[in-house]
């Protein structure tokens, strides 16, 4: 049975850490799908059982010399988002004080009196605590790494920086020897303490810069209130939110943040519900609506009944959804693993020849050491590891403001190649709801014979009896506009519901006679009671050119009227279909619906490709048609429902819904706010964020590329190296940081 395990792993520093336990777990038997992350120090793990156990897993990390241990059972995205802020917490306290001390000791060195005999040994106290403080993990690391036969960016920084300061202590305690074979005896105390402060310094605007990228989930930890308002005995009590059970109604009052997820059960407000589904105009709430965790009460008074709690709330669910998303990997992430592999071996190998080519060539022992040192330090595996995760983290969190939810790196690569976006009409151009748009008087010799009011009165009187969704958009008309509701309405007997026609039924009239008979219905439905709709076919004839469907309504022999019903385009719906369009993208409309209509809401939103007329499965052949030769990538957007075939088939699914409600199982990308013009974010942000890797990628790469020769043709001293080495993973951090612009 395949199972997903997140592990969380301590002592993982730069790329080529992540990439040495990514081939430890991907070569486990019985794993069949690893992706470790070095932003969120976690891999996530797919794996079969009991073909593999998870302990195997943590005997698989271990050995590559990093601790890891199993998740707590109890464990929650927000209570694992406060462990990992409390430990990051921590970890920058610790790099400010240490950064701290390295520079004033580097600054102290610089500012001793050159000619001091007691120099050197000043030097080499102060340097020491710096090497056995501020920089012990750096050597720890590096040793831990050489006892697993493996190398790693600690690696270069201890043998680097440890040349140096072994080379020192070695000319203060017996400069004669360096004498007495003509070399002189330099000391590099200052470069040691310098260089490993600009490190250290380096990791401290990298940490601080990595914080940034997780202040979405952070937020999302936030929208949990701490205390919830419950009834029980009759008395209003406050209790810890931990202790609030299923089946308890709480109380919410204005302004305050809604405890968890319930069903309204008394009283009436308007709910923001903004950080869950990006949507800023509050939503109407009253009797049986259901309202989410963590989303404003903001005028009136409810009170709700619990429903989920707990890892199942929308709240805690979309969390899941972001941590999930976040340790992922994008495909494009593999090049960096590559390089990673052999980086650091590689760096090492071109430092030692770099000593023994200025040593032959005629360059003092000093000189080619520090060469080598400069060509260790420069060298930086982290910018790689960072490139791919810092911006996907970010990526993920401006969608979740946006109100979309990407599940993966590999669903977000993808994103950005998009070709084809293939649109369903209900539920995503179109409301899903159908509406009484208009209603047409049949004309008399004096003036309608009835009125519209009396007209909707009639028919909702019939339909309040049916289930059918036209019946439903009756009934609902009626009620909007004051007119007569429940026991107040026309009363008739003799219902019969006629499929695929419509409804007939007898008025009661007063004192229980027999009255007229009421027909609700299609032009089908009056050729079987032989009513001749008159002038009133051709009102049918174009409510139906305009993608209204034309529902007569008839007392006795005589059609009253015409209703029609449309099913109206969603706000911003054009709009983000001209954007679509904009950006480069063939749209096209796929519906079950009839041609007529179909082409009708196409013209009226402007997509010129429409496939109408298609059942489910013809949905999911279509899809297949359109990728077909493999050279176009399609997404569809889809109500997550009905169109789960032909999202999973798409290479790209965008499951539109509207908050609790959305089926993020569906698709690749949900899409929380209802609107379509979350699909163009989803596809925008996706550009941008496969942009803003590439970027990471190509300066993590070139730095190297240029920065290594450079220091192996002397051109840069330690100092300079060790400052452009912490200055390349900030830049990378922080044009990942640029997304949340």
């Amino acid at each position: 049975m395949s199972k997903t395990i997140t592990i969380p792993i301590r002592g993982m520093h730069c790329a080529a850490c992540q990439s040495r336990v990514q081939s430890a777990l991907a070569g486990t038997p019985g794993v069949s799908d690893a992706s470790v992350n070095l932003m969120l120090n976690s891999a996530t793990v797919t794996y079969d059982e009991p073909a593999v156990l998870p302990e195997k897993l943590l005997e698989s990390i271990r050995a590559t010399g990093y601790d890891a241990e199993l998740p707590k059972a109890e464990a929650t995205p927000f209570g694992d988002q406060a462990s990992q802020d409390e430990a990051h917490a921590a970890e920058l306290r610790e790099l400010i004080a240490k950064t701290t001390v390295s520079l004033v000791v580097a600054a102290i060195t610089v500012l001793l009196p050159m000619n001091a005999t007691w120099r050197p040994w000043v030097l080499l106290v102060l340097t020491s605590v710096v090497v056995g403080w501020s920089g012990r993990h750096f050597y720890t690391r590096a040793w831990r790494a050489f006892r697993h036969h493996t190398a790693e960016m600690n690696t270069l920084i201890a043998v680097g920086t440890g040349a140096a300061y072994v080379y020192s202590v070695a000319a203060t305690v017996a400069p004669g020897f360096f004498l007495a074979h003509g070399v002189q005896p330099e000391l590099y105390y200052e470069a040691v303490a310098a260089i490993i402060g600009l490190i250290l310094l380096g990791n401290t605007f990298e940490a601080r810069a990595k914080k940034q990228t997780t202040a979405a989930l952070r937020a999302l930890a936030g929208l949990q209130p701490k205390t919830v308002r419950v009834l029980r005995d009759l008395r209003e009590l406050e209790i810890p939110i931990e202790a609030l059970e299923q089946g308890d109604i709480f109380v919410v009052r204005p302004g305050e943040r809604i405890a968890a997820d319930g069903e309204v059960v008394s009283g009436s407000s308007a709910v923001d519900e903004s950080m869950l589904t990006g949507e800023s105009m509050p939503v109407a709430k009253a009797k049986g609506d259901r309202v989410a965790g963590g989303t404003i009460n903001r005028t009136g008074a409810l009170k709700a009944r619990a429903t989920t709690l707990g890892a199942d709330s929308a709240l805690a669910r979309i969390a899941k959804l972001m941590r999930d998303a976040q340790a992922s990997r994008a495909p494009i992430q593999n090049l960096a693993d590559r390089v990673s592999r052999v980086f650091v071996p590689v760096v090492i190998s071109i430092a030692i020849a770099v000593f023994v080519g200025w040593f032959i060539v005629g360059g003092t022992p000093v000189h080619a050491l520090v060469t080598a040192i400069s060509v260790l330090i420069i060298a930086c595996p982290c910018a790689m590891g960072l490139a791919v995760p810092t911006a996907l983290m970010v990526a993920t969190g401006k969608g979740a403001r946006l109100g979309v939810l990407i599940k993966g790196g590999e669903a977000l690569q993808r994103a950005h190649e998009i070709d084809v976006v293939v649109l369903d009409k209900t539920g995503t151009i179109t409301a899903g709801k159908p509406t009484v748009v208009e209603v047409f008087l049949a004309p008399g010799p004096e003036g309608p014979a009835v009125d519209a009011g009396a007209v909707l009165s009639l028919a909702a009187a019939v339909e309040s009896l049916s289930e059918h969704p036209l019946a439903d958009a009756i009934v609902r008309a009626v009620e909007e506009r004051g007119g007569p509701k429940g026991k107040e309405r026309i009363q008739v007997r003799d219902f019969e519901a006629r499929a695929g026609r419509g409804a007939v039924a007898r008025m009661v009239a007063a004192g229980g006679a027999d009255g007229k008979r009421v027909a609700i219905g299609n032009a089908t439905l009056l050729r079987e009671l032989d009513i001749d709709p008159g002038e009133m076919r051709a009102r049918a004839t174009e409510l139906a050119d305009r993608a209204r469907t034309p529902v007569y309504v008839a007392l006795d022999q005589r059609v009253v009227g015409v209703l029609g019903i449309a099913d109206p385009v969603k706000d911003g719906a054009t709009e983000a279909i001209a954007s679509l369009e904009r950006m480069g993208l063939e749209v096209v409309m796929l519906t079950g619906d009839s041609r007529a209509t179909a082409h009708a809401i196409a013209r009226e939103v402007g997509i010129d490709r429409v496939v109408a007329e298609v059942l489910p499965d013809q949905k999911v052949e279509e899809i297949r048609r359109l990728q077909a030769g493999g050279t176009r990538v399609v997404a569809m957007v889809g109500d997550g429902i009905n169109d789960a075939p032909a999202l999973a088939q798409a290479d790209v699914g965008l499951a539109i819904g509207t908050g609790t409600d959305v089926a993020i199982e569906a698709a690749d990308v949900a899409l929380m706010r209802g609107d379509l013009r979350s699909a163009v974010d989803a596809i925008a942000l996706a550009r941008r964020t496969m942009r803003a890797m590439r970027q990471n990628l190509f300066w993590a790469f070139i730095y190297n590329v240029v920065g290594i020769p450079l220091a192996a043709a002397g051109m840069l001293s330690p100092v300079i190296a060790s400052g452009a080495m912490a200055f390349s993973s900030v830049s990378v951090v922080g044009n990942s940081l640029r997304l949340k612009r």
